[in-house]
């Protein structure tokens, strides 16, 4: 999956993985936020204490876990409140009359669990380090091969070998941007994260 190939389709691979990094946010958030809601069917107490950890595992998350991936890396308080989230709701299984109502409590977890992994493994990019030199030279041989297509117009040869260049490095431009979803100018943030805390986490409304 770490596969790039040359030319402008690295462009797009780039691009769809930096959508896909988006797409494992929102739905890591809207799972959160079914939980939130199935916490209600659980009963007072064994709800509550599922959503205050999950209070956690959302505040920790943004505060840690964002950071974290902006040096490719994870939270470990972030993967401890996650711990914890199960840790909160996996005693009141037995307790519990509602084996459906557990199961898609279980089934929001896990998928919570796989995005947060998915994540953290789009954090270190999708260019191999190893790919970048071939990238550039690769412009670089490109931009050359133009000197090779003479005219009698040096105007002519200098505008076209020019574009040439913009359009290159704009491309890679592009590529450095948003190789790293979670880091850099463009990144993506944790608001729908954020979002699932403001309005159902201790500060919003359950």
């Amino acid at each position: 999956s770490n596969r790039i190939p040359d030319g402008t389709f690295a462009i797009i691979v780039v691009w769809e993985k930096f959508n896909d990094a988006e797409n494992i946010v929102a739905r890591e958030a809207g799972a959160l936020a079914t939980i939130y809601r199935l916490a209600h069917g659980i009963g007072d107490e064994p709800g509550s204490s599922l959503r205050t950890a999950l209070d956690k595992y959302l505040t920790v998350t943004i505060s840690d876990d964002w950071p974290a991936m902006e040096r490719g890396g994870e939270s470990q308080s972030a993967r401890q409140a996650l711990d914890a989230v199960y840790a909160a709701f996996l005693p009141s299984v037995q307790q519990q009359s509602n084996s459906a109502l557990m199961a898609e409590i279980l089934h929001q977890l896990d998928v919570v669990t796989q995005e947060r992994r998915a994540r953290i493994v789009a954090a270190d990019g999708t260019v191999p380090s190893v790919l970048w030199p071939v990238l550039f030279w690769g412009a670089a041989v490109t931009i050359g091969f133009t000197y090779f297509f003479g005219t009698q117009n040096l105007r002519a040869q200098t505008l076209m070998t020019g574009l040439l260049s913009i359009l290159i490095f704009s491309g890679l431009l592009v590529i450095i941007v948003i190789d790293q979803p979670f880091a850099g100018v463009v990144k993506v943030e944790p608001d729908a994260i954020a979002k699932v805390l403001a309005e159902f986490g201790a500060a919003g409304v359950h």
